[in-house]
């Protein structure tokens, strides 16, 4: 086994030497190879307001020529001439071109670490995923637990705990409600054996949410590891390089505009969770269930049941079926689609008080102080890594 250490870096001269630091410090008997993709679009060195990227990306390019401290391949996707054309543009291009290298020289039991320029893990961080795909050798990808780094600015740390605790009781009402989808995919979080990853056709080039996109992929085809002792610690920066995500979340957060990233009151997920519980009478017969509106509107004149129950005669696999044709994406979309009728505020009590049994006197994402919102955040995270040890009997 080899790990191979896959990072996209666009203007990432004030953030990426921590990561290599964090990298150089790795305690790990196996070997690893560390793959940088420079890049942007070519077009930005015509574009007075786009050159100091260009300039800077340069400048990135000659400090990692000097880089000694382990192996490194740098995929010059930045240089004049050599940037992005069209639409082959974005992390989501960058990380495909970085795992479609890595996957023409890997063998099939290495592994792929996924991580970000602005990133930071402790110094057992390789050696944690090596030994969880050792015990779990069959398992299709890794999910690594997130844990967002504080700054210090109130503003920017309210917005971060704001967006983290959304994505937490986002994927906790996951876990209620029984989906397999039960994990937050973050490209700065992710591993991926090469094995794996061939038989799932790679990744797509989406410009942003490829991450998403393949670990729901990944999920389709097999078992994913939800549980790592080692957390990643993203960046909780500003950034508006790809359409959605924690970045551009973080733009609107520190405007306080939320509307894309709601509190979702818990009992918005129960019709799912009657949904997935009707998958094993639907194996016998049509019934109505309570996303059928919504699943109407999105296979408009197509029966949804019938077929899936002519191709699979097994009721285990007819269910994983329907798992699959109601995915993260479409359980999403069921979400967006339902009329919201209480405040983030009330539904972040509400959630706790269903997670935990237990109720929170007085909650404000704008004056609560940030120890609160901490705290809270804390609260999720270790709810959170209990249910992902105990989804892998640890």
């Amino acid at each position: 086994m080899k790990l191979h250490i896959a990072i996209p870096a666009m203007q990432e001269l004030d953030y990426l030497p921590e990561t290599l630091d964090c990298i150089a410090m790795q305690f790990t008997n196996i070997p690893f190879h560390v793959y940088i993709c420079v890049n942007q679009p070519d077009i930005w060195w015509d574009d007075s307001e786009k050159l100091s990227v260009c300039e800077e990306n340069q400048t990135l390019l000659k400090a990692l020529s000097d880089e000694r401290r382990f192996p490194l391949t740098v995929l010059d996707r930045a240089s004049k001439g050599c940037g992005w054309r069209g639409k082959q543009k974005g992390v989501g291009y960058a990380r495909k071109v970085l795992f479609d290298h890595i996957i023409s020289l890997a063998g099939d039991r290495d592994i792929i670490i996924s991580l970000d320029a602005d990133t930071t893990f402790n110094i057992n961080y390789f050696d944690a995923i090596r030994k969880m795909f050792e015990k779990f050798p069959d398992h299709v990808g890794m999910i690594v637990p997130y844990y967002h780094r504080l700054t210090g600015n109130e503003i920017i740390d309210r917005a971060i705990l704001r967006y983290e605790i959304y994505m937490r009781c986002y994927v906790l009402n996951f876990w209620r409600i029984g989906s397999p989808y039960n994990f937050t995919a973050l490209g700065s979080a992710m591993a991926i054996p090469v094995w794996a990853l061939r038989a799932v056709g790679g990744i797509a080039p989406y410009s942003s949410g490829e991450d998403f996109y393949l670990a729901q992929k990944l999920r389709k085809y097999g078992n994913l590891i939800l549980f790592s002792p080692e957390t990643v610690h993203p960046s909780s920066r500003l950034s508006n390089r790809v359409a959605f995500g924690t970045g551009p979340a973080m733009i609107k957060g520190v405007r306080d505009v939320w509307d894309s990233y709601p509190i979702y009151p818990p009992e918005l997920f129960d019709p799912i969770k009657e949904t997935f519980e009707s998958f094993p009478e639907l194996f016998e017969r049509d019934i109505s269930t309570p996303m059928d509106c919504f699943l109407h509107t999105l296979f408009p004149n197509q029966e949804i049941w019938a077929p899936l129950r002519k191709n699979f005669k097994d009721k285990e696999k007819f269910i994983r079926a329907c798992h699959q044709k109601i995915d993260g994406l479409r359980t999403l979309q069921f979400l967006k689609a339902s009329k919201i009728e209480t405040g983030d505020n009330e539904n972040l009590v509400k959630s706790m008080a269903l997670f935990f049994e237990e109720n929170i006197d007085f909650f404000d994402f704008k004056t609560s102080p940030i120890e609160i919102l901490n705290a809270v955040r804390n609260i999720l995270f270790e709810k959170e890594n209990e249910l992902q040890r105990k989804s892998m009997k640890m």
